[in-house]
């Protein structure tokens, strides 16, 4: 027990300092994960764990928790509206990935059957973990290739569950596949059942009750009891811990405490999420990367490629070229579920010992160059495609002049633009989230999609001819960008920004911003005036 909490905490510390370090030059934190991971079983002559089932539990309950938060976001109403999605666009991709890389396996480097069966579908996945966490913390998830990108892996995540199944068929053998099928279907029935029918009507009430007890610990104690309960009851049935989470979340999706649950459940996710990826980098076995570079390196590139061309295939079927691009390039690598297939079948001798490690690293390498593509696919992107595809409809403004540019259409950007309306003033409305754009033009405004801090969206916005800009974002980083395009290319126009605490006044203080109102200093002042108001 104390050699276990003494390697916990080097391994804490060591992850720490290493985050804090890649946070400062813009890496994602998955790599400092993983390179803890590598660190910690180097040093400290820990790769037996590796194995260590655990460990591998523990670590699998960060993917758990991750398929629960996604769940919160697709509920069954939402699912349907995703359904080309899901059902066209992810079907298509992993049958067509497969069966590729099959023919691949199969006929050039002449694996068994089996053995091509397994790998042609593992490395159909993608990474959920990498992706939907990085399209969750950058909002991108509500773009177009967001929303492209998370179809997919939905139906990814549900197409592990035969994978499994097929590893249970290829080690029981042909005589027990009928009996197999006949116990899955069941099964599935059971657990859908229980968990939709039975566990619905549980888990409402129990976040009913635990929320007017006013216990935050209760409600936190609740939602832990639900996403384990759930994963637990999925498992037992044969299926994988995940499905047993996305279903729980999305059960509660369909309730009213489907944003307290994601916000207390965050922490956790995290937690275990930073565990997985240090058991990650503690599968990477350093000599034989170095003994093998070229093929792993070369495998990489080629499996990249295959899948990113699929992806591109499929996708630009129903969407535009640059939505399919971007949806391409950041689902090419191999997910997080691959290490399972590996693991399991390796355990089963269906794979050889060499080819698990070999795929172990080819899926390590790509997920670790997952975030550095991902934070930079826009600018991919735009080498193939012209930036034309995001400013085009700004043609439809002409000749705009003494005209009020709203920046967001938030909250706040809403009660602006009403204002502006009884006011009878000309405005218009961008904004860089795809979402908020969809919301306007559904409100009836005229929206535009497109990132201030470019000058060739201020030129489409005709900021010379503006009377000012009102900027209502909550990004600090991305207000400041937008306020010093602004200044610098149009320095005459009145420029009014929102605040919402001293610290970003104070951020804020070096530009010759015309105006800032502090939104706390306003309703202070506001809530005094209304309280000294006399009954008359």
């Amino acid at each position: 027990m104390e050699s276990a909490l003494y390697y916990l905490t080097i391994a804490l510390g060591i992850s720490i300092v290493v985050n804090l370090i890649l946070k400062r030059l813009g890496i994602s934190q998955i790599i400092g994960y993983i390179m803890t991971g590598t660190v910690v079983a180097y040093a400290f002559d820990l790769r037996h764990m590796t194995d260590s089932h655990t460990l591998a539990a523990i670590a699998e309950f960060g993917v758990v928790f991750l398929m629960f938060t996604i769940g919160l976001e697709v509920s069954l109403r939402r699912l349907a509206t995703m359904k080309i999605d899901v059902f066209f666009n992810g079907f298509l991709q992993t049958t067509l990935t497969a069966v590729v890389i099959f023919g691949a396996c199969y006929g050039l480097f002449h694996f068994d059957f089996a053995t091509s069966m397994i790998v042609s579908m593992s490395l159909s996945l993608s990474s959920t973990a990498v992706v939907l966490s990085y399209l969750k913390q950058s909002k991108e998830i509500s773009r177009p290739y967001g929303q492209r990108s998370m179809g997919i892996l939905i139906y990814q995540d549900l197409a592990v569950i035969p994978i499994l199944i097929l590893i249970g068929f290829l080690s029981a053998g042909a005589d027990n596949i009928a009996q197999v099928l006949v116990q899955t279907s069941i099964s599935a029935v059971i657990v859908v059942s229980l968990l939709f029918v039975v566990g619905k009507k549980v888990m409402t009430w129990l976040l009913h009750f635990s929320s007017t007890s006013n216990v935050e610990e209760l409600f936190m104690g609740s939602v832990l009891l639900i996403v384990v309960g759930a994963s637990l009851s999925a498992h037992a049935f044969g299926f994988t811990y995940s499905l047993g989470a996305f279903i729980a979340g999305m059960i509660i999706a369909e309730t009213h405490y489907h944003h307290k649950v994601e916000s207390d459940i965050a922490p956790f996710k995290d937690l275990l999420l930073g565990t997985f990826f240090v058991t990650v980098g503690m599968k990477i076995d350093v000599a034989f990367f170095m003994e093998h570079i070229g093929e792993i390196l070369g495998l990489l590139i080629a499996i990249l490629l295959i899948k990113a061309l699929i992806i591109f295939g499929i996708v630009r079927i129903y969407s535009k070229g640059k939505t399919a691009f971007k949806t391409a390039i950041a689902l090419s690598q191999v997910g997080e579920f691959s290490f399972a297939i590996f693991a399991l079948a390796g355990n089963n001798k269906i794979l050889e010992p060499q080819l698990v490690q070999m795929l172990v690293l080819i899926t390590v390498l790509s997920i670790v160059a997952t975030p550095f593509i991902l934070s930079r696919v826009s600018g991919i992107a735009g080498l193939f495609f012209k930036e034309a595809s995001m400013t085009e409809d700004f043609d439809a403004l002409a000749v705009y002049s003494n005209h009020v540019i709203v920046c967001g259409y938030g909250i706040v950007g809403k009660f602006v633009v009403r204002a502006l309306r009884l006011e009878e003033v000309k405005y218009i409305i961008v904004d860089n989230s795809y979402k908020h754009v969809q919301e306007a033009l559904a409100d009836g405004e005229k929206a535009y999609y497109g990132d201030m801090s470019k000058i060739g969206i201020l030129d489409k916005l005709h900021i010379h001819e503006a009377v000012s800009v009102i900027v209502t974002l909550d990004n600090l980083a991305k207000k400041r960008l937008i306020c010093e395009s602004i200044l610098s290319y149009a320095p005459q126009v009145k420029v009014v920004v929102k605040v919402v605490s001293i610290e970003e006044k104070r951020e804020l203080r070096g530009l010759p911003i015309s105006v800032t109102v502090d939104g706390k200093k306003e309703v202070a002042s506001r809530l005094v005036s209304e309280a000294l108001k006399c009954d008359l």
